[in-house]
C-alpha cells in the first residue's frame, strides 16, 4: 500500500531526516517523496494543527518541546505505558512475551550504538503498547510517541543509559511474564521516570548548567 504524504513526513521526522528547528519546503518535500504538492501541503497543515509543525514567520519548521511540555508529555506517557504493561500482564499472549524477551536480548548487543538502540527502544514498547489488546490505548500511546519524535536526541545517548534502560525493560517483562499486573505498571513507571530524569540532565548539559 502506498503511504500518504503526512505519513511519509511524519515517518521522516521520526527517523530524524528532519529534526526541531528545521525548516520544510512544500516543493522539496512532494520532490522527495514523489508526490504532488497538494496533498504535500495538506499534510503540512494537518500536522500543524496536531503541533507537529510550527509556524516561523512564513515558513513551517518542525516543532520542538519546552520544559513545561516535555514534563506534561513524560506524565501522559507515564501513565498511559503503565496501563499498557498492566493489560499486557493480564492479557499478553505467552508468544507476545517471548518476542518481548528476545528484543531485549538482541538489543543487548547494540549497547554501542545509541542510534539503533533508540530505534529498537520504539520497536520494544510498540510490541508492549499491542499486548495490552486495547486498540484505544494503542490509539492514544501512538499520538504520545509521535509528539516523542520532537525530541532532538535520544536519552540512550547517555552514558550508562542503555544498559540501565534494558535492565528496566527487563523488570517489566518479568512482571508482565509473572502476571503481576500492579508490578508490571510500576516497573514502567520507573523506567519511563528515569528516562525523564535522564533527558532533564541531558537537557541541562546541553545549555551548559549543572544538572
Amino acid at each position: 500500500m502506498q503511504k500518504d504524504a503526512y505519513t511519509l513526513i511524519l515517518e521522516a521526522i521520526d527517523a530524524g531526516l528532519y529534526r526541531p528547528g528545521d525548516r520544510l519546503v512544500e516543493s522539496e518535500l512532494a520532490e522527495r517523496f514523489g508526490v504532488s504538492r497538494t496533498p504535500v501541503r495538506e499534510a503540512m497543515q494537518r500536522l500543524e494543527t496536531q503541533a507537529m509543525l510550527a509556524r516561523d514567520g512564513r515558513s513551517l519548521i518542525v516543532a520542538s518541546l519546552d520544559h513545561n511540555q516535555l514534563a506534561e508529555l513524560y506524565v501522559v506517557r507515564a501513565e498511559l505505558e503503565a496501563l499498557a504493561a498492566q493489560l499486557a500482564a493480564k492479557h499478553a499472549a505467552p508468544e507476545e512475551i517471548r518476542v518481548l524477551q528476545e528484543m531485549i536480548d538482541v538489543d543487548r548487543g547494540q549497547l554501542n550504538d545509541p542510534v539503533a538502540l533508540a530505534r529498537a527502544n520504539k520497536r520494544f514498547h510498540r510490541q508492549l503498547h499491542l499486548a495490552s489488546h486495547n486498540r484505544y490505548l494503542v490509539q492514544q500511546l501512538d499520538l504520545v510517541h509521535r509528539s516523542m519524535a520532537l525530541l532532538a536526541t535520544t536519552s540512550l545517548a547517555a552514558e550508562g543509559r542503555g544498559a540501565r534502560a534494558l535492565d528496566e525493560h527487563q523488570a517489566i517483562v518479568d512482571a508482565i511474564a509473572a502476571g503481576d499486573e500492579e508490578g508490571a505498571a510500576q516497573a514502567l513507571r520507573v523506567h519511563i521516570s528515569q528516562a525523564f530524569e535522564t533527558r532533564l540532565k541531558l537537557d541541562a548539559e546541553s545549555r551548559g548548567e549543572q544538572p
